[in-house]
């Protein structure tokens, strides 16, 4: 295993923090076209596989069945922020398959809009697990359990019928036999499976292309479209995801994964994007995904982008004096 660095944290005028991980950029068909570090890298996917763990549901006709909308779609896919608008589409979602959030089983967290906007909830709010940022998702895993009257109180277990449908499906999707999987629990309690980073790109190659996709065809174009189509339901107010959407409407599908990965599909390059910092730094992702971008020629100036405060972040203290900068030091080669 061979890392890079990928970004670089200075103070004053010399580096103190160095953050490694590795980059894999693939074509549709799997071909590593450029890499820093090990594009190899043996990476738990965490929410970067909610299309994926959507798909089953999306197959079967779930959204005919439960009158889904393409809102309900993208939330399937989404890690929210828990945010008056999530909320509202994962209850209608519950509310759709005979469902309420008693039936869910990813627990509670502080909404993230609160962390990403600098504040801190009123002390008397109290939170349940529709601000959860899986909400969306397990609510599409109870619909399947519903339409399929397989049983609602354990669909979490990895012997159950929706989640060997979701392995078999993720396997799929990155060309891997379910085999090769490895296998974990994600921060929801979902199976959660890692695989090579050149693998994740190359689902999200293929998510890129929608409707295109030999294996998945209409509900590959259903998830790409949901997700393309309302970003801010994908991920939220500030965040990421939503600033990489915006920066390419209808071209790039981006979703992040907890402890430092990142993958975006790029239609128009027929190309899947997976980075992963070996620190779990988020901090850092967010540069070193902007600056591979920039490499890959798909952004001129991110300072002229939704992109711009990920680009070099100016770093400052409590009494905010400047201290430093967070700075890109990741270098692709071509494969």
């Amino acid at each position: 295993m061979k890392l890079a660095p990928l970004v670089e944290v200075t103070r004053g005028d010399d580096v103190e923090c160095i953050h490694f991980g590795s980059v894999a950029v693939v074509d549709t068909h799997g071909n590593l076209l450029y890499q820093a570090g090990d594009p190899d890298f043996l990476t738990f996917t965490r929410s970067t596989i909610k299309p994926f763990q959507a798909l089953p549901f999306l197959r079967a006709d779930g959204p005919a069945k439960f009158g889904y909308t393409t809102r309900e779609l993208a939330l399937l896919c989404a890690s929210h922020s828990g945010e008056a608008m999530h909320v509202d589409v994962v209850q209608s979602m519950l509310h759709k398959a005979g469902c309420d959030e008693q039936h869910l089983r990813c627990g509670c967290h502080e909404p993230m809009f609160y962390n990403v906007l600098g504040q801190r909830p009123p002390p008397d709010q109290q939170f349940s697990q529709l601000h959860h940022n899986c909400s969306g998702k397990h609510s599409g895993f109870l619909a399947w359990c519903v339409q399929h009257n397989a049983p609602l109180d354990s669909y979490l277990d990895p012997a159950h019928p929706l989640q060997q449908a979701v392995c078999d499906t993720v396997a799929k999707a990155s060309g891997l036999p379910a085999s090769a999987l490895k296998t974990g629990t994600d921060g929801c309690s979902a199976p959660n499976y890692a695989m090579p980073l050149s693998r994740l790109a190359l689902s999200y190659a293929r998510l890129a292309q929608g409707s295109r996709d030999t294996q998945f065809g209409s509900p590959m174009g259903d998830l790409f479209d949901a997700m393309t189509g309302h970003p801010e339901l994908v991920s939220g107010t500030g965040r990421n995801d939503l600033a990489f959407m915006q920066t390419a409407p209808g071209d790039w599908v981006a979703k992040i994964g907890a402890d430092g990965v990142q993958v975006i599909g790029v239609r128009s390059a027929g190309i899947g994007i997976a980075l992963k910092v070996a620190d779990g730094n988020m901090r850092a992702l967010n540069t070193a995904t902007v600056s591979v971008l920039q490499q890959l020629g798909l952004v001129d100036s991110p300072d002229a982008s939704p992109l711009a405060q990920w680009a070099r972040p100016q770093l400052t203290n409590y009494k905010g004096l400047h201290t430093g900068e967070v700075r890109a030091s990741v270098q692709l080669l071509k494969a």
